[in-house]
């Protein structure tokens, strides 16, 4: 078998991804998420497959073999808790951290990353509401929802960010819309029309792409 090298780690992580979030990872989506032309996924996925770590279905996309999704999970832990590492002890921006941790979580080994958990106290997520694996590659994710399924006078709190990119992170916090906060649903126009949230008394107006990022932990 060969080595699993940081590329290996890049697809995997990059598929783990793409399949909680659609079920499945097609290969055109892994070429986005990747920024790599088709022919390089295509050929790196097929050795993965031959090294037991995903199956790929033509014309439907690839999946994790528990294998490969171990891995996936041992990478995700590393990212996690480097992102705790810069936001909790380096005070590196909320917004930042993602793409700075995609270059940390290759270098720590599994050593480190205990001494580094327990020296962050153990923490559940990452600094925008995602589940931290544990060492055994265990994830629990605690109950929730996209914003956007959410009807007019709805309320709850947010529970994390699914996508990380700067861009949609830093307008995120400029709304107030950090996990934790608590939201409610003020209007939800039809036909796929905005959804206005209310967050610390103001009104803002999210696209339903935008609202789909956004989960939320219903109030009891």
């Amino acid at each position: 078998m060969s080595e699993v090298t940081e590329v290996v780690e890049e697809y995997l992580e990059g598929i783990y991804r793409l399949q909680e979030k659609s079920g499945v990872a097609r290969t055109s989506d892994i070429v986005k998420v990747l920024q790599v032309v088709p022919g390089t996924v295509t050929n790196t996925v097929e050795r993965l497959e031959k090294e037991g770590m995903l199956r790929h279905e033509p014309y439907r996309g690839v999946r994790l073999t528990d294998k490969g999704r171990r891995i996936a999970l041992d990478v995700i832990r590393r990212h996690r808790l480097s992102e705790r590492l810069l936001t909790d002890f380096v005070h590196v921006d909320w917004d930042k951290v993602h793409d700075a941790a995609c270059r940390l979580e290759h270098g720590i080994t599994n050593d480190v990353i205990k001494k580094l958990e327990k020296a962050l106290g153990h923490p559940k997520t990452c600094p925008h509401g995602n589940p931290i694996p544990t060492a055994c590659g265990g994830i629990v994710e605690e109950k929730s929802e996209p914003l956007s399924t959410l009807k007019s006078k709805e309320s709850g709190v947010v529970a994390k960010i699914e996508d990380e990119t700067p861009e949609v992170l830093k307008y995120i916090a400029v709304l107030g819309l950090l996990p934790g906060a608590s939201i409610e649903i003020v209007e939800k126009a039809p036909f796929d029309g905005p959804v206005t949230v209310r967050v610390g008394g103001a009104n803002h107006a999210l696209s339903l792409s935008m609202a789909s990022n956004i989960w939320i932990r219903r109030k009891r």
